[in-house]
């Protein structure tokens, strides 16, 4: 009878977005942990099924460097998002009030009637709502635009300390017992 090698494993389920499959995926390999399947999830997610050895050398370590290594990740994703938020809010308000602009001209018109002056005021203030709605998708380009030229300098030095971290932790993947 053969005698085999008893191995045990730890297990881990994480869910990640599908443009971010790769990258979590590379994470998580450099901290000795292997794909055992993935599955689509919810709208825009991947479920990813993970293990890795019990008796894997530095495994304290490699959980630190794992934390700081989920931490990083979240924060190039926040700072992803960052780029266009303050944009969305600003273009969201902004066109709520272009459409009460348009809003108000529409009842001008439409309420007084056989009045001369409210039939050109409602003209005027129906036009300039819409030339507010038009203005809205310029005026939050411009934002974002401004943001992302602050933000990108700040993801590519979080993406450069994220690339360390994966670093060592391969390396303590690869060095013998200390």
């Amino acid at each position: 009878m053969q005698e085999r090698d008893f191995v045990s494993y730890e297990y881990k389920t994480v869910t990640a977005k599908a443009k971010d499959q790769a990258k979590t995926l590379d994470m998580y390999e450099a901290f000795g942990w292997e794909v055992t399947g993935t599955s689509a999830s919810a709208i825009d997610g991947v479920t990813i099924s993970l293990k890795r050895d019990r008796k894997q050398n530095h495994r304290q370590e490699l959980n630190k460097l794992e934390r700081q290594a989920e931490e990083t990740f979240c924060e190039i994703d926040r700072l992803q998002r960052s780029k266009t938020m303050g944009a969305s809010i600003f273009a969201y308000i902004f066109g709520i009030v272009a459409a009460l602009v348009l809003g108000g001209g529409m009842c001008l018109v439409m309420l007084i009637e056989n009045s001369i002056p409210a039939l050109a005021g409602g003209i005027v203030l129906g036009v300039a709502g819409i030339a507010l709605c038009g203005v809205n998708y310029l005026i939050y380009r411009k934002i974002a635009e401004k943001k992302t030229k602050e933000v990108l300098p700040i993801i590519d030095q979080t993406e450069e300390k994220l690339a360390n971290i994966l670093e060592k932790g391969n390396d303590l993947l690869k060095a013998e017992v200390i």
